[in-house]
């Protein structure tokens, strides 16, 4: 079991957390987490029988029956519908102390099979639907002077790989709004961090595979694939941390070097990328 040294501890204990996208993959299973360390948890995702069934599971996971554990069937990009269950949430239990935005959706495919409507779907979906929940918030945590955001990019937040060229704007997006997030918030107390996660398995990667090109599948795979607990593991011990960016798996390694060695990083992928073409028989 993950983090089983905070087990005893109960880090979550007393605390609320709201988790955008907290239905499948990554999202459950950090709610999962902070259930088990003793958290209360409110999941939201569009599909209404995948909250539920993710609410048995989490139930059962529960070491307290005064523990909260309940979810909505809301798309975070409708103001309205945010605004009315995170209104209803509040005047119940009061203000959150977590709120973890994890909505997100990818599409790859060849740049000249994309169109406006696919850049507007990501750009919409990964980053309006996690502004939405964070505008919302943001009132109620600056008169708590309390709270912390945790927004979720990619390692295609820091660089860009063929196939991806409708998912890294939005992906770019998030850490530039989590940037000036940490920033101005610095004075109420209000912490930011945000997750970088590499490929993932998860029911939104395989999803994604269906229209990713064979070129982008192949460089893909050297970054590895990790379960969705180890990026959850990953997050909790950032979190505990106070840490701002939490760089999961071989996220770390090549933000760094991409930071230190763009050129390098840029001249390797080309590389491969190059010699992946060669070998499907396409030219250079």
């Amino acid at each position: 079991m993950p983090l089983g040294k905070y087990i005893k501890q109960k880090p979550f204990w007393g605390t609320s957390s709201i988790i955008c996208g907290g239905s499948k993959g990554i999202g459950k299973a950090i709610a999962a987490d902070i259930v088990q360390y003793g958290g209360s948890v409110l999941i939201i995702a569009r599909n209404k029988q995948g909250v539920e069934k993710a609410l048995t599971e989490l139930k059962q996971k529960r070491i307290n029956n005064k523990q909260i554990i309940e979810g909505q069937s809301c798309d975070t990009t409708s103001e309205k519908a945010v605004n009315r269950i995170f209104s209803d949430f509040i005047k119940k239990y009061g203000v959150p102390d977590y709120l973890i935005n994890n909505v997100g959706y990818s599409y790859p495919q060849y740049i000249e099979k994309l169109k406006l409507t696919d850049y507007k779907r990501n750009m919409e979906t990964n980053y309006y639907g996690q502004v939405i929940p964070t505008l919302f918030l943001l009132p109620h945590f600056i008169r708590a002077r309390k709270g912390h955001i945790i927004n979720v990019a990619s390692m295609l937040g820091y660089f860009g790989i063929m196939g991806y060229a409708a998912y890294c704007p939005s992906k770019f997006a998030v850490v530039g709004f989590s940037e000036v997030l940490r920033h101005e918030l610095k004075p109420y107390n209000i912490k930011v961090s945000i997750l970088y996660p590499p490929d993932t398995d998860t029911p939104g990667y395989e999803k994604e595979n269906q229209s990713k090109p064979k070129e982008c599948k192949a460089l893909s795979e050297s970054a590895g694939l990790l379960a969705p607990e180890q990026i959850s593991n990953a997050l909790i011990t950032g979190i505990l941390k106070d840490k701002y960016q939490i760089l999961p798996g071989q996220a770390g390694f090549i933000y760094k070097m991409y930071r230190h060695f763009p050129g390098l990083v840029r001249k390797i992928i080309d590389g491969d990328y190059k010699k992946i073409r060669k070998k499907m028989g396409k030219s250079s």
